[in-house]
């Protein structure tokens, strides 16, 4: 077991070190051929900031694939499946097909088109749903067009669902990161656990994604200096869904050999079958969450789901009055904890600490999320013990640069001078000073 740890952590080593030297030169090219979109009403950031970072993305995912391919336990993925050589097809399309929609805004419908594309690339090399286990039924083997149809719907959901939450710096690739670590370690305990060779497509893809994820960050965090765009989105999201068919279509249940014993004690010890139909979506449960809430108010206001807006959780958490970077944060504590809380159920189903651990971090989610709702007040022999922002010298200084910025917008224009006006508010607790010299555009374009 040792060595596949050992090669597995050299091929996400140089997928992130690839990725993270790349980016910086694709920055640089974005800007050169102009890929800054303008800043659009929907928009958190404050300056055109240059997109493209797919491409680096996509070259840590070729690489970590060419090193697994000379690695001696890692080598047998590629001469006894032809997933990763479909995985490699269907992301290169869906990655060219991004790169020149963040150039030059390609039509809503041509992308989903192209994304079931790039889906049906991959389903005829052979990265397709054959069987699917249900609980208290067993494995149900799927025709060739059923199985087929339910591999694209899967790619089409998990790409859009990860597209959708791409709104802050470092979120999406952080969630995804999140997702392909817990990912990463149901496969392996899959592969290495039950001695399942077919579940180590799926071991590899989450190790590179977790290589792509990484290498990007630094760049993505707030303030990003680059954005991933759609080349990156897709191309993140096709991998994620990739891993979550092979290992969900592809390992045959009954090799688990799980059927033994009582009815309760098999139902238990099946848990590992049945987790394949529900970690995929408890992976992308936060993005999942925000595409159908997105869909379902876009439909209820009389307009295109594929219509941008403001309503997504992400903007929900900044008019709450949480930070960027807090906001971030939040979203990775929900989506780590739906992700590993699923993986640890999975392993230990019978033990009441996992389920009594999940409650009380929910608890503790709860509290986060409500925290701006909430007015501290700190004695003031205590002050010190507590962050500046809740001080009450902080408050009164906050207060008076709010009066100030509502003085400012009131006060007459001088002629030929125009008036700039505050935006307090439009990102929590961080728009408060210097940043006011931006025009408030949270009003603009809405659709709430």
């Amino acid at each position: 077991m040792g060595q596949p740890v050992r090669e597995y952590l050299l091929t996400l080593c140089v997928t992130v070190a690839v990725t993270y030297l790349l980016t910086g030169p694709v920055r640089k090219f974005a800007i050169a051929v102009g890929a800054m979109p303008a800043i659009r009403a929907r928009d958190v950031h404050r300056e055109p900031t240059p997109r493209l970072g797919g491409i680096a993305m996509f070259g840590g995912l070729c690489a970590g694939l060419l090193v697994a391919d000379h690695l001696q336990s890692l080598n047998g993925v590629f001469e006894l499946s032809n997933e990763p050589r479909a995985l490699l097809s269907g992301a290169a399309l869906i990655w060219l097909v991004g790169v020149l929609d963040d150039k030059f805004e390609i039509d809503a419908l041509i992308k989903l088109g192209a994304q079931m594309i790039s889906a049906g690339v991959m389903v005829m090399q052979g990265l397709t749903i054959l069987w699917i286990p249900v609980p208290f039924i067993g494995t149900v083997a799927l025709t060739q067009w059923q199985g087929n149809l339910l591999t694209v719907a899967l790619v089409v959901i998990t790409i859009n669902a990860v597209n959708f939450v791409d709104g802050l710096d470092g979120l999406a690739a952080g969630m995804v990161c999140i997702a392909s670590c817990a990912f990463f370690l149901y496969a392996y305990r899959i592969w290495f656990g039950y001695g399942i060779e077919a579940a180590a497509p799926a071991t590899l893809f989450a190790a590179i994604l977790m290589g792509m994820c990484l290498g990007f960050l630094p760049h993505n965090m707030h303030p990003a200096r680059i954005f991933m765009g759609d080349s990156g989105s897709m191309l993140i999201g096709l991998v994620l869904a990739a891993g979550a068919i092979s290992i969900t279509g592809q390992v045959d249940p009954d090799a688990m050999a799980l059927f033994a014993g009582g009815e309760r004690n098999a139902t238990h010890a099946m848990l590992p079958v049945f987790i394949p139909l529900l970690l995929p979506l408890t992976i992308i449960a936060i993005p999942m969450a925000d595409l159908i809430l997105a869909i379902v108010r876009r439909t209820w206001n009389g307009q295109s789901p594929f219509a941008a807006d403001r309503g997504h959780l992400h903007h929900r958490l900044l008019e709450l009055g949480h930070s960027h970077s807090r906001a971030v944060l939040i979203m990775y504590f929900w989506s780590g904890l739906i992700a590993f809380g699923a993986v640890a159920y999975s392993v230990h189903s019978t033990s009441m600490w996992i389920v009594l651990a999940i409650a009380a971090l929910s608890a503790v989610g709860l509290i986060l999320l409500l925290l701006p709702r909430f007015t501290p007040r700190t004695p003031r022999w205590a002050e010190f013990l507590v962050p500046p922002r809740y001080r009450h010298s902080a408050r009164r200084a906050e207060a008076a640069a709010e009066a100030a910025a509502r003085e400012a917008t009131a006060i007459e224009p001088a002629p030929g001078r125009p008036v700039v006006a505050g935006v307090s508010g439009v990102n929590g607790a961080t728009a408060v000073g210097a940043r006011s010299r931006f025009p408030d555009r949270r009003k603009a374009e809405s659709t709430r």
